[in-house]
């Protein structure tokens, strides 16, 4: 029973000399099935998805000796493939074989539909309604009954706009490593003031990007993740009027290319080390690298490599978070596509942007967090952020023509409220210029 293995002792020899002999029989499994159940009524009905799709995320199979423990995780299995309200494993006799018959109950979600929401985005500093996003999108979980994911989104903000399609088949029929594919579109407008915003002139400048890709992603090994994939953006600056614009008020080239619009082919690899469920308390590793292929002439071609690292350890009821992130560039780059610091999610205590933006970057921060009435944390942080003298090197030097120092710290006050929308995050932090300014999040901070 330890061990979770389903069995029992069948008979009991008493021998001569004080000893017992136990018989056990163990449960072999003699085959497992999928019954699909009624969500109102309970009773059995035709499901919409494909039974080889749920029997795949079995790690139980036909001959092994039944373990409940081991079921166990499988019901899990099924029920993070997200198409499921209810998973169940009934384990039946299979005649008079001593070996068991599993029926797996299951009870499906609606599997698609449409909903709508809000954020913030972190690029609008100003403003009456600074960073309201509104979204909208229709979701369908279980396309063709094989778990394959559709999503359709619309965000629409003061400035922002991203239309996005994502179809995702999330294990490619076929293959035994859990192989995923992601397959992308996408049309955005985002500020363009996080590298060249505060224009004398009051003018503001938006960042239009088309891109398409497709991504494959799998387990590497307990813990770790790869994600491979290309990418093709179609990306440049416009103006009030929508108008493309190659310069900015300073005379600093908005595209590599001197065109309205850069071209990028991209080759992207990542690896992500994740413990726990992602939470504050767990640790997160994440390397990034994308190579920019010339496969036309006017194409980019550069290499830009970042990683960021974050390690949570308990102190009591306290926790000590210690974050670490930074990134460089080689090549013929968008300005645009600087790494740029300072804000929300980098230095607090400056708007997005303000410290600096450059071909290099290093960004490092500590937090204490505590409890103090129910949902509610407080929190005392302290940044670091510093282009690593790089600014000069982005085309027309952007940073240096808004007179960014290229490195700063903050620190500062927060409290934290555990919401069904996530982790809110109201914070107030003071800069190395003795300025101070609020900030509000939603969710960890990246």
């Amino acid at each position: 029973m330890e061990r979770g293995l389903f069995g029992l002792v069948s008979d009991i020899e008493i021998l001569s000399g004080g000893i017992l002999k136990l018989h056990v029989a163990e449960a072999q499994v003699n085959n497992i099935s999928v019954r699909f159940l009624d969500r109102k009524t309970g009773e059995p009905t035709t499901g919409k998805t494909k039974p080889e799709t749920i029997l795949r995320q079995l790690t139980t199979k036909k001959g092994q000796v039944y373990s409940m423990l081991q079921g166990k995780r499988d019901v899990e299995m099924v029920l993070a493939m997200g198409i499921m309200e209810d998973v169940s494993i009934i384990p039946q006799p299979a005649g008079d074989t001593g070996k068991v018959d599993l029926v797996m109950n299951v009870v499906e979600r609606k599997s698609g539909g449409f909903s709508a929401g809000g954020g913030i985005s972190s690029g609008i500093t100003s403003g009456p309604l600074s960073g309201l996003i509104g979204s909208f999108a229709y979701s369908h979980r279980n396309v063709f009954g094989r778990n394959q994911k559709l999503n359709i989104s619309l965000e629409r903000g003061q400035i922002d706009s991203i239309f996005r399609i994502n179809y995702t088949d999330p294990w490619i029929e076929g293959d035994d490593k859990r192989t995923s594919r992601t397959i992308m579109v996408q049309n955005s407008t985002t500020p363009g003031s996080l590298v060249h915003g505060n224009q004398p002139d009051d003018s503001s400048l938006t960042i239009g990007r088309v891109t398409a890709g497709m991504e494959f992603s799998r387990p590497i090994r307990p813990r770790w993740r790869g994600t491979a994939g290309i990418v093709f953006q179609h990306a440049g600056a416009r103006d009030e009027k929508g108008n493309p614009v190659i310069k900015d008020f300073y005379s600093s080239p908005l595209t590599a290319s001197g065109n309205p619009y850069d071209d990028t082919f991209l080759a992207k690899l990542e690896t992500v080390y994740t413990t726990g469920s992602g939470d504050l308390g767990s640790s997160l590793f994440v390397f990034n690298m994308e190579q920019g292929l010339p496969i036309l002439p006017e194409w980019l071609f550069f290499n830009r490599v970042s990683t960021r690292a974050r390690k949570g350890i308990e102190i009591g009821p306290a926790r000590f978070l210690v974050s670490l992130a930074g990134g460089h560039v080689v090549g013929n780059f968008s300005p645009h596509e600087a790494f740029a610091i300072g804000g929300t999610n980098s230095v607090r205590g400056y708007e997005e942007g303000a410290v600096g933006s450059g071909r290099s970057y290093v960004v490092g921060s500590g937090e204490i967090s505590f409890p103090l009435l129910g949902p509610v944390d407080g929190a005392i942080f302290a940044d670091y952020g510093s282009d690593l003298g790089s600014g000069p090197t982005v085309p027309g030097d952007p940073a240096g023509a808004r007179l960014k120092p290229g490195s700063g710290y903050g620190y500062g006050l927060g409290i934290r409220v555990d919401s069904p929308l996530g982790p809110l995050r109201l914070e107030y932090a003071f800069n190395d210029r003795q300025a101070g300014r609020f900030h509000f999040g939603v969710g960890h901070r990246n």
